[in-house]
């Protein structure tokens, strides 16, 4: 057994704890709180002492894709082998930073997590949907590529998978659950870094959204949504879409009704202010960047709304590069805590959010993680400074201090 001792205890949800204690036997919590109630135990082998002891962190939009620069069509050009090398790195940056669960968005987080969980690797837990699905012509697909190149992409595997009509959308959710997903992702707008199409249109037909939901419920997994234009939002929370991914369009309707419906916002803000300041130095495309221009202060004002309004939100980045020198790479998980704060929500809702509301993300998938609670996965980060006085402590992977992951200690400062 092992017992941490923190000057501040943040549990994730709940207000904090001073002068706390955390137990942990065999990945589990058994207890989280002051520590003058702590049980006391003869078994404990290790003790470690921390300024601030806090869940691991969640990031539940991520890309394990392998690429070095800001374009869709590296996908293409980067043969898997190497994506995957790169990807592995990746996965051992992400838990070094303190966020021990991933919710990938498309990518190679269904074959990371094998070897993760086969302890070959070095990483968070991941659940990841497989490939990424779009109608022809949409978000998804390359649009400088032949059609047929597209089809041999998914058929070998790859990220991005295009479906027409029920019968093919119903297929293509198949294959994903063949592949190991613990979620199911669609485009159901148009996108940034897609070249023809325009964000704020729907993509996928109602009677399309509505097949892939429900093939994804009859296997308990949800399904994750990209959306930016509104009359995607709309038919994404119509269909049962449990996630919003972006956001961008979002007004008082759409809120409401995610609301309503119990829907979780993934806003994404890094990705927005990374592709305006860096994308231009790391192969954006223009036509992307003239669409992230056009989106930027909308995606702003649409998150300010969703925190005003009460929509939850949980914490992610659309981080998708690899190697602390490209366009938007992993290890930079933590910014994004910062962006909530600056859009109304305090330190602590922003932490909830990147902690306690990750797994609400997975629906009947969703791990006992997120929360210093009993009974919950041991996965726990320490943090040399305070983040409710400044969030921005949780931006620096050098800040976090020790990690464990399900109850193994991966991550201990010098």
């Amino acid at each position: 057994m092992h017992r941490i001792d923190a000057d501040l205890l943040i549990p994730g949800a709940g207000e904090p704890v001073e002068n706390g204690a955390i137990l942990i036997d065999e990945g589990t919590i058994v207890y989280a709180g002051p520590a003058a109630k702590a049980p006391g135990s003869a078994t404990v082998t290790g003790s470690f002492e921390a300024p601030v002891a806090m869940p691991g962190l969640w990031d539940c939009h991520g890309h394990f894709l392998g690429v070095r620069r800001l374009d869709l069509g590296e996908v293409m050009k980067t043969p898997l082998p190497v994506a995957a090398a790169r990807a592995t790195q990746d996965a051992r940056t992400a838990l070094m930073a303190g966020f021990t669960s991933v919710r990938e968005a498309g990518g190679l987080g269904v074959y990371l997590a094998r070897g993760i969980n086969e302890g070959l690797l070095t990483g968070p837990h991941i659940y990841g949907p497989g490939a990424i699905l779009s109608q022809t012509g949409g978000h998804g697909d390359l649009h400088e590529y032949p059609l047929s190149w597209m089809h041999d992409l998914a058929e070998a595997g790859g990220f991005l998978h295009l479906c027409d009509g029920v019968p093919e959308c119903l297929k293509a959710v198949r294959i994903q659950l063949r592949q190991g997903a613990t979620a199911i992702k669609v485009c159901a707008s148009g996108g940034v870094l897609s070249q023809l199409d325009d964000p704020i249109h729907q993509q996928f037909t109602d009677e399309e959204l509505e097949a892939i939901v429900g093939e994804a419920e009859r296997f308990d997994r949800i399904v994750m949504a990209h959306c930016h234009g509104k009359p995607g939002i709309l038919a994404a929370l119509r269909a049962g879409c449990k996630t919003i991914e972006h956001g961008t369009y979002l007004d008082e309707e759409t809120a409401d009704l995610m609301i309503e419906k119990d829907a979780l916002l993934v806003p994404t803000r890094f990705i927005i202010e990374r592709l305006i300041e860096f994308g231009r130095d790391h192969g954006l495309p223009d036509y992307a960047f003239r669409k992230a221009m056009v989106v930027a202060d909308i995606h702003k004002k649409a998150l300010r709304l969703a925190v005003e309004k009460g929509v939850r939100i949980a914490l992610g980045t659309d981080i998708a590069t690899s190697g602390a020198n490209s366009g938007a790479p992993w290890g930079m998980n933590g910014h994004e805590l910062r962006h909530m704060v600056d859009a109304g929500m305090t330190p602590l809702q922003a932490i909830e959010a990147g902690t306690a509301n990750g797994p609400l993300t997975l629906g009947r998938q969703g791990p006992k993680s997120g929360q210093l609670k009993e009974g919950y996965v041991a996965d726990v980060i320490t943090v040399a400074a305070n983040p409710l006085d400044d969030i921005g402590a949780l931006a620096d992977p050098q800040n976090v201090t020790m990690v464990w992951k399900a109850g193994t200690l991966v991550k201990q400062a010098a």
